[in-house]
């Protein structure tokens, strides 16, 4: 390392730290340049045995807003997953700094959000994690990223399984008295298990007919219309904690019914059965029964429409009730049509053509 005074007068530091050349104008005093050297000297020493100086504890949360209001948000076509992701994982990494969160508390996460989702969505969120540290970064807020040392879970594709309305029936049938009205409500707006189990009695509307979710997976507030059946269960049950779904010791939610669950679909002999498969046979049931899109999407609470598509499956029975409504606009009203054969099949493909 040299000092030296260049023909300004200034006092001159230069070195080469990792093969780059450096050079910095201290000042007009000789010892301050000293000083200065000394402390560079210094911290190129702490570097080199790993005690470089610490960077600033930063809590997750901070971070967190900071990465989706100035990458998320801007950069990616997936900021709503984004928006996700980052609600879940601030519930376990809440009040904890970046440099705290280590691979194997997030192994700890991994094995809780096992038993609340799919591994599947666990993916997600954990591909989010990687990404915001990868960030962290590259904004030198810290030094390594901690998922790069965590596995994600081996994703199965697992197939859907609707219930036809036999089945349906069948499981609400055979299960026990505080699983029955969890798969009424499920099977009949199609909410989230976590929404139902979480709900609360301030979010239901007797009046007015509807329920209030407030914590969204998609982080949208939304409604949900109760049909007679839904109004009828929710009104018969009795109202002994701000839950709905308590456990009747702890007068607090349902964690799981897992094992509920899993008896009920013994008895009613359905193999491979998902409790979320509850949520696919309701948005299915409502495609099939005409249910636009738009209003499907909205029940659902999903990001986009493009996810409610999942459940409109083109069945021939559909596709036989789509030409026979085209049909109807040629029709008289007594049933006949004055159009000849050829006629009407001219229309008919004009029709798409226009």
């Amino acid at each position: 390392m040299k000092i030296f005074q260049n023909k300004n007068g200034k006092w001159v530091i230069d070195f080469t730290c990792k093969g780059r050349r450096i050079r910095r104008v201290i000042g007009t005093s000789k010892r301050e340049a000293e000083a200065a050297a000394a402390a560079i000297k210094a911290d190129i020493i702490r570097d080199k045995y790993g005690f470089a100086k610490p960077k600033k504890q930063i809590l997750f949360e901070k971070f967190a807003k900071e990465y989706y209001e100035l990458h998320s948000k801007q950069n990616k076509r997936s900021w709503m997953r984004d928006r996700a992701s980052i609600r879940n994982l601030l519930r376990f990494f809440k009040g904890k700094t970046l440099n705290s969160i280590t691979p194997d508390l997030i192994e700890r996460y991994k094995a809780k959000r096992k038993d609340e989702v799919s591994p599947a969505s666990v993916n997600r969120e954990l591909a989010c994690l990687k990404n915001m540290f990868t960030k962290a970064i590259e904004w030198g807020k810290v030094d390594k990223n901690p998922v790069k040392k965590v596995k994600l879970f081996r994703e199965q594709n697992i197939k859907e399984k609707i219930l036809t309305n036999e089945e349906a029936r069948k499981l609400i049938e055979v299960a026990n008295s505080h699983l029955k009205p969890i798969l009424i409500v499920a099977l009949n707006t199609g909410m989230r298990k976590r929404e139902i189990l979480n709900l609360k009695w301030k979010n239901i509307n007797f009046s007015k007919g509807y329920i209030f979710i407030e914590d969204s997976k998609s982080g949208r507030s939304r409604k949900i219309p109760m049909n007679n059946l839904v109004y009828k269960t929710l009104k018969s049950l009795k109202n002994e904690s701000g839950f709905v779904f308590y456990n009747p010791e702890t007068k607090k939610p349902i964690q799981d019914v897992k094992r509920a669950f899993g008896t009920a679909c013994k008895k009613a002999g359905i193999i491979g059965l998902r409790f979320h498969d509850l949520r696919h046979t309701a948005a299915t049931k409502m495609i099939e029964a005409g249910v636009d899109l738009v209003t499907a999407s909205k029940i659902l609470g999903h990001a986009s429409i493009q996810m409610t598509m999942r459940y409109a499956h083109p069945t021939p029975e559909n596709m036989k009730r789509a030409v026979e409504k085209l049909e109807n606009i040629f029709l008289n009203n007594n049933g006949s049509t004055s159009l000849k054969r050829d006629d009407k099949f001219e229309l008919f493909f004009s029709f798409f053509q226009n």
